[in-house]
């Protein structure tokens, strides 16, 4: 069965998420995430970095709908958007030859 073509909306969203993993420090709040839920407190701690760092990255990355935030009192939890990222996986997964 042949692999059918990306469309242009399809493309320009694979772009937009690859640029927006193509930095580490998104990159490590996705792993750190992956572990489980976790407050900016948290992610600053693992990843040895500043709030307002974090918190930069973090609201790229819910532009992006890689993560969700939801209230927990006063603070945040954030978790990895699990269908976001296998919709990446399965546009990496078209790319590559058969």
């Amino acid at each position: 069965m042949a692999k059918q073509k990306p469309n242009a909306a399809e493309l320009r969203d694979w772009a937009q998420g690859f640029s927006l993993l193509s930095d580490k420090t998104r990159l490590g709040i996705l792993a750190e995430l992956s572990k489980g839920p976790a407050n900016v407190t948290a992610i600053c701690k693992a990843l040895k970095l500043k709030q307002p760092t974090i918190s930069t990255h973090l609201g790229l990355l819910r532009m992006g709908r890689f993560v969700n935030g939801r209230r927990e009192g006063r603070s945040v939890v954030y978790t990895a958007d699990k269908k976001t990222l296998k919709e990446l996986q399965v546009a990496v997964r078209n790319l590559a030859p058969k």
